[in-house]
């Protein structure tokens, strides 16, 4: 019963994700300006800032997740058994 669960939440995210780029896509651009190469750039350097601080947030979560959730469990009940 849980795969299947799985089985049907990935296919309706994946539903939600191709359906809503194309509904996305669909919008009017007629008058709309093409970006600048400043405008460009702005937004690569913003881009790549995020997925820094994005992937620095990762390893730090799973750092602390996987290495120190267990010392940090240990030392706490070390606390309450005394």
């Amino acid at each position: 019963m849980l795969k299947k669960a799985g089985f049907v939440s990935a296919v309706a995210a994946g539903i939600m994700m191709v359906g809503g780029t194309a509904f996305a896509a669909t919008g009017d651009t007629t008058g709309t300006p093409d970006p600048t190469f400043g405008d460009a750039y702005a937004t690569f350097i913003e881009g790549g800032g995020a997925l820094g601080y994005g992937a620095a947030s990762l390893v730090a979560g799973a750092y602390t997740g996987v290495v120190l959730t267990p010392s940090l469990v240990a030392h706490s009940l070390e606390h309450h058994h005394r």
